[in-house]
C-alpha cells in the first residue's frame, strides 16, 4: 500500500512537475514572445515618427529623417522622371507631342540639320538604334540651337525703350501664403530660415562677403525679388514687353509632397491661377506667349501622368503650352521649358566680390585630384554613383569622398571647400539627371565630370557654351556602369595645362554668369544669372509674329 501511494504519488508529482514546466514555460514563452514584439512596435513607432511613406503608382517612397532636406545632397529630387525617348510621337515631320504647338515644331523642324553633331550621335549609330532615337536626338538638339538662337548680344545697360517689365501683383495665396507655410511644408524640418535675407538664407561668414546658406529651391523667391527691383520694370501693362507671372509653384507642390491628399487637391491652385490670368487682357492678346514663370523644382514635378499621384498637372495644361517656363531642369522635349541655373550659396553684391573670389579660387591649392560630395543610391541599381563610389575610396591620395548620408554635407562650407581643393568633382546623375552640385562645382574653380549629357549640356543654352568640353569632362554612365573605366586613372591623363585652361575659362568666362546677385547687387561689369535670362527672356519675346 505504501508502494502503491508511492507510485500514485510519484505519478502525480511527475504530472504536477510536466504541468509546472509547462506553467512555467508559457509564461516565459509569453514573456519572450511579448518582449521583442513590444521592441519591434517601438521600432515600428519611431520609424514613421521619423519618416514619410509615400504610394505613388508602382513605387513606394520613404523618406526617413536621416537623409534631411537641409542635407542638400541627399536630398531626393521628389519625382521618379522617365527620360524614355517618346518614340511614338515622332514622325519624318518633327516630334508630334499634344502638348507642343504648332509653331514650336515648326521653329525645330526647319533647323535640322543633317548629322547632328551629337555627343551621343555616335553611341546611337553604333548601337544601331532605330531612326526614331536618332532623330529624337537632332530634336532635342535642334531645340537648343533656337534656344541659343535667343540669346541677347546687345548692351541693355543704357535704356530700358522697348524693354518693360511687367511684373503682375498676383493674389497671396499665388506665392506669399505658401512661403507663410514653410514651418511645416516638410514633415521632418523647418525650412522657414532658407527664406531670410530674401530668400538666400543666413549668412555663411567663413566663405566670405556674398556667402549664403541658400536653400536648392529658393529661386522662385529670389527671381521674384529681384524682378521687382529691375530697372526696366512698368507698373502699365501697356507700356510692357514681358509679363512675369509670380507664381511659386515649386513651394505649391512641395507641401504636397509627403501629404497623403488627392491629385485634385493638388491640382487647386495650378488650375485657379491659369483662371486668374484668363481674365487679364495681357493674357488674352498673345495667348500668353510673352509671359514667362520661374519654377524652383525640376520640370518633371508638373508633368504628373494620368495613372501616377506624384506632382502636379500644371506643364500639362493646354493653357500652360504658349508661355516660357524657366527651371532648374527643363524637359528636352518642350522647347518653352527653359533651364536656368540652380541657386548657389554665392550672391555676390558687387563686381569687387566677384573679382576677389575669382582670385581665392584660381590661386587655390587643389590637394586632391578628385573630390566627389554624395551618396549611394542603394535602391537604384542602375545608378553608377556606388561604382564611383567604390573607385574613389580605393585611391584615398588622389580622391576625397563626402559622404553626404552621414551628414557630411550638412554644411555648405565642407562641400564648397572640397570643391576648392580639388581639380575635378564628379557629377553622377542623382534622383533626376541634373544636380545643384554641378553649378557648386562651379562656382568653386572644379571642373565637372559628367556621366549623362542631360545632367547639363542638353538643358542651360543660356548660360553654359556649346563646347562642353571648355569647361567639363564627359564619360558616359555605360562605360563605368560595364566597368570599362577607372575614374581615377582616366582623370590623371588629362594634362595640367588642359586644367588649367578649363579652370580659367570656367573661372572668368562662366562664374559671374552662374550666380545670383543679392537683391540689391550693384554688378556693373558682369551679368549674373538673372541679368542674363532677363536679356534673353525679352530678346525671345521681341521676335512674336
Amino acid at each position: 500500500m505504501a508502494i502503491s501511494m508511492s507510485k500514485k504519488k510519484s505519478k502525480v508529482s511527475k504530472k504536477l512537475e510536466t504541468k509546472q514546466h509547462h506553467f512555467s514555460d508559457t509564461i516565459l514563452f509569453k514573456i519572450l514572445y511579448r518582449i521583442p514584439a513590444a521592441i519591434f512596435l517601438l521600432i515600428l513607432i519611431f520609424l514613421w515618427s521619423s519618416s514619410t511613406t509615400i504610394i505613388s503608382g508602382k513605387f513606394v517612397h520613404v523618406c526617413v529623417s536621416s537623409r534631411k532636406l537641409n542635407n542638400l545632397y541627399c536630398l531626393s529630387a521628389g519625382t521618379q522622371p522617365n527620360f524614355d525617348i517618346p518614340i511614338q510621337e515622332l514622325s519624318n515631320n518633327g516630334p508630334i507631342s499634344t502638348n507642343s504647338t504648332s509653331a514650336s515644331i515648326k521653329e525645330v523642324v526647319d533647323i535640322v540639320r543633317e548629322d547632328p553633331n551629337s555627343i551621343i550621335g555616335n553611341r546611337v549609330q553604333n548601337n544601331g538604334s532605330d531612326d526614331e532615337v536618332a532623330f529624337a536626338v537632332k530634336v532635342v538638339e535642334t531645340q537648343l540651337q533656337v534656344q541659343r538662337s535667343w540669346i541677347s548680344n546687345k548692351n541693355h545697360a543704357a535704356s530700358c525703350e522697348g524693354r518693360g517689365i511687367y511684373v503682375y501683383d498676383l493674389p497671396s495665396k499665388f506665392n506669399k501664403d505658401l512661403v507663410g507655410q514653410c514651418g511645416d511644408m516638410i514633415p521632418w524640418t523647418n525650412v522657414c530660415a532658407y527664406f531670410n535675407n530674401d530668400a538666400m538664407g543666413e549668412p555663411i561668414a567663413k566663405l566670405g562677403n556674398g556667402w549664403y546658406h541658400t536653400h536648392q529651391y529658393a529661386l522662385e523667391l529670389i527671381f521674384h525679388t529681384r524682378a521687382l527691383k529691375h530697372r526696366c520694370r512698368v507698373y502699365n501693362e501697356n507700356e510692357a514687353k514681358l509679363f512675369y507671372v509670380p507664381y511659386y509653384g515649386g513651394l505649391d507642390i512641395l507641401r504636397w509632397h509627403f501629404k497623403n491628399v488627392s491629385n485634385d487637391v493638388k491640382d487647386t491652385l495650378g488650375l485657379e491661377l491659369v483662371k486668374w490670368l484668363e481674365n487679364k487682357k495681357p493674357w488674352l492678346k498673345n495667348s500668353g506667349k510673352d509671359h514667362v514663370f520661374v519654377l524652383g523644382k525640376i520640370s518633371w514635378d508638373f508633368r504628373r501622368k494620368n495613372d501616377a499621384s506624384w506632382g502636379t498637372r500644371f506643364l500639362e495644361l493646354d493653357q500652360m503650352q504658349n508661355s516660357m517656363k524657366l527651371l532648374i531642369e527643363r524637359q528636352p522635349w518642350h522647347i518653352n521649358d527653359i533651364g536656368i541655373p540652380h541657386p548657389t550659396y554665392f550672391h555676390p553684391h558687387s563686381d569687387d566680390d566677384i573679382i576677389t573670389w575669382q582670385l581665392n579660387i584660381i590661386r587655390s591649392n587643389r590637394k586632391s585630384l578628385i573630390g566627389f560630395a554624395g551618396a549611394a543610391r542603394p535602391d537604384a541599381p542602375e545608378n553608377i554613383r556606388s561604382i564611383l563610389i567604390n573607385q574613389c575610396n580605393s585611391d584615398e591620395t588622389k580622391c576625397r569622398f563626402l559622404n553626404c548620408s552621414l551628414g557630411g554635407c550638412d554644411k555648405p562650407e565642407s562641400v564648397i571647400e572640397l570643391f576648392r581643393d580639388s581639380e575635378f568633382c564628379l557629377q553622377p546623375p542623382g534622383d533626376s539627371p541634373t544636380r545643384k552640385s554641378v553649378f557648386d562645382s562651379l562656382v568653386s574653380g572644379c571642373i565637372p565630370v559628367l556621366f549623362d549629357p542631360f545632367t547639363a549640356y542638353y538643358q542651360y543654352p543660356w548660360h553654359l557654351p556649346e563646347d562642353h568640353s571648355k569647361y567639363s569632362v564627359f564619360i558616359g554612365k555605360e562605360e563605368v556602369r560595364e566597368m570599362k573605366v577607372n575614374i581615377v586613372e582616366k582623370l590623371m591623363k588629362v594634362s595640367v595645362r588642359e586644367r588649367e585652361d578649363m579652370r580659367r575659362f570656367i573661372v572668368y568666362e562662366l562664374l559671374p554668369g552662374l550666380v545670383y546677385g543679392d537683391s540689391n547687387s550693384k554688378l556693373e561689369k558682369f551679368q549674373d544669372a538673372f541679368s542674363i535670362t532677363i536679356n534673353n527672356l525679352l530678346e525671345r519675346v521681341n521676335r512674336i509674329e
